[in-house]
Parts: structure tokens; C-alpha cells; sequence
């Protein structure tokens, strides 16, 4: 029987999902001369008092902070903050390794980003060569390459947008499309082919309407922290994701067990549809050969 090539999408935010933090608190942050607590505090009370969005007013914040400590947040100064970031364990071999499982069942494995981090900063990122696609927050830039102005805003509910860009093969400026009907065999990605990654909170309605279309969605939590895995497992238990497992990539871990049996799943559902889809033709052949018979004896 021949299998044809299926596309997965596996899709993750960031910040304590795949890293052991908030990617601002490794090297952005300490190199504003503060600690990342006093900086999130500080911008989120400025938020908070000037009734704006927390993402947009800490994007702004930053800008604002950096300008007072005259540090020059250009492009490169933020790749470079992307450098030093500390992921859990597992996860720069992950990528590669799960691959490579898909290609042994004929599945497409593309992996996706959308975070409420910077898109400046992930550029440095050890694991950013293993994404199709990086949906995340930016910045406009001036002539002189200083940040002037948030480009993009990606906060919890911007983030389900993103999942049906995904899902209709839409890149992040493809704002009109989004909107568009697009008939569900035409869209490269069905929703019960994608695997969503995340944390929390700000995550809750892309995992819900992933797991709603049939998907799945895995609410992973710090190794050895019980208060995230209390609520990790209380996603859980309100139906909302599927899976509530330690943030542990490497082979044979909860994650890796778990992502390759819903691997084998979809390609055992791809490989059953190629079986009806024979027999189907089966039988409009057989109901159609007496009529195309009838015809050549007239």
C-alpha cells in the first residue's frame, strides 16, 4: 500500500515550555543592570497604571528602560541576548530525533513557534533553525536601528489566530487571508494533525480549540516545581489539554512516549482513509461498469 507523505505541525510556546525561563531574564534584563524580578514588577505596575495590554506596555517598557540606561537595543544586541538562553532538558536534540521518528511512518513533522517573547531575540536562539516559522512579538526599527514601535503583539488570544495560519499555510503578514474560507481539504495542516506545547495560562485557548478540532495539546511544567505541576494537572482535569507532563525532552522521557504514540496514531488513521478510499472506488466502479456496458450494447 503506498503512503503518502502527511503533514504534522508540532507547535509550542516558549517561555517555560521549551526554555527554563522568560527569555528577556537571561541576558536582556541583567544587561539593563536589574533582576528580572524588578524589572517584570515595574513593568507590569506601569501597565497595569496606564491600563495597556501587559505585552505591548513591557515591550514598551523595555524600550523605554534601555533609553534611560543608554543601552541600544538594536538587532544584533537582541540576537545576542538569544544566545544565552537555557532550555530544559532534551530539547536541542529533540527536534532532529523526532523527525526522524515521523520519516519511519512517512509523516512531514514541521515544528512552530508562537510566543509572546521577541522575535529579535529568538533569532539568536541555539533551536531556531528547526522552525518552519516563528510567530512572536517585534519590534519597528528606525534609520539608525533603534526600536520605535511594537510591529507585532502576540498576547493569549492572538495566539489562536496564529494556530489558523497554521492550519492554511499562512505566513505571520497574511492578515486578510486568515479570514477567508478555505475548503478543509485544501488547508495542508488539519487541526487533528497538530500537537500544541504549552505552560499556562496564556496559553489555555490555543490548547482548548486545538484539542476541541481533534488535536492534541500537552501542558508541560518545571521538573522538581510543584506548584507548576499542580497547575499543569488542573488544565487537566478542566479538559483543556489532553496531556500534563514534566518539561523533559530526551528520548524515552513522559513527552517523547507520548508524542510518538499520537505520531503512530495519525499515520494508522492516514493509512485506514487510503483503505476506505480503495474500497470506495471499488464500488463506484461496480456500480458504474453495468451502466457503461448498458451504453455499448445501445
Amino acid at each position: 500500500m503506498a503512503k503518502k507523505n502527511t503533514k504534522v505541525a508540532l507547535i509550542y510556546d516558549f517561555d517555560e515550555t521549551l526554555s527554563s525561563g522568560y527569555m528577556q531574564d537571561f541576558s536582556l534584563i541583567p544587561a539593563l543592570g536589574m533582576k528580572p524580578d524588578a524589572f517584570w514588577k515595574k513593568a507590569n505596575g506601569w501597565s497595569k497604571k496606564q491600563e495597556a495590554d501587559q505585552i505591548t506596555g513591557s515591550m514598551y517598557y523595555f524600550m523605554k528602560t534601555a533609553q534611560e540606561k543608554n543601552v541600544a537595543l538594536t538587532r544584533d544586541f537582541f540576537k545576542k541576548c538569544g544566545e544565552n538562553i537555557e532550555y530544559y532538558k532534551g530539547v536541542a536534540e529533540w527536534f532532529e530525533r523526532i523527525n526522524e521518528y515521523g520519516k519511519t511512518l512517512n509523516l512531514n513533522i514541521e515544528h512552530f513557534l508562537i510566543s509572546s517573547g521577541y522575535e529579535e531575540i529568538l533569532a539568536g536562539a541555539e533551536i531556531r533553525r528547526h522552525f518552519t516559522d516563528m510567530f512572536a512579538c517585534s519590534y519597528a526599527f528606525d534609520d539608525e536601528g533603534l526600536p520605535v514601535w511594537p510591529a507585532r503583539v502576540i498576547n493569549y488570544s492572538i495566539k489562536v489566530q496564529f494556530l489558523t495560519k497554521i492550519n492554511k499555510g499562512l505566513c505571520k503578514i497574511d492578515d486578510v487571508a486568515v479570514n477567508e474560507f478555505m475548503p478543509e481539504e485544501k488547508r495542508p495542516i488539519p487541526f487533528d494533525r497538530m500537537i500544541y506545547f504549552g505552560d499556562g495560562m496564556t496559553d489555555i485557548p490555543s490548547m482548548k480549540l486545538i484539542k476541541e478540532r481533534g488535536g492534541n495539546a500537552i501542558a508541560v511544567y518545571a521538573p522538581g516545581k510543584s506548584k507548576d505541576k499542580h497547575k499543569a494537572v488542573k488544565l487537566l482535569e478542566d479538559n483543556r489539554v489532553n496531556f500534563a507532563l514534566k518539561a523533559d525532552y530526551r528520548e524515552n522521557r513522559e513527552i517523547d512516549k507520548v508524542v510518538k504514540t499520537i505520531l503512530d496514531k495519525i499515520a494508522k488513521e492516514r493509512d485506514l482513509e487510503i483503505l476506505k478510499s480503495r474500497e470506495n472506488k471499488k464500488k463506484f466502479l461496480r456500480m458504474a461498469l453495468p451502466k457503461i456496458c448498458k451504453k455499448k450494447d445501445v
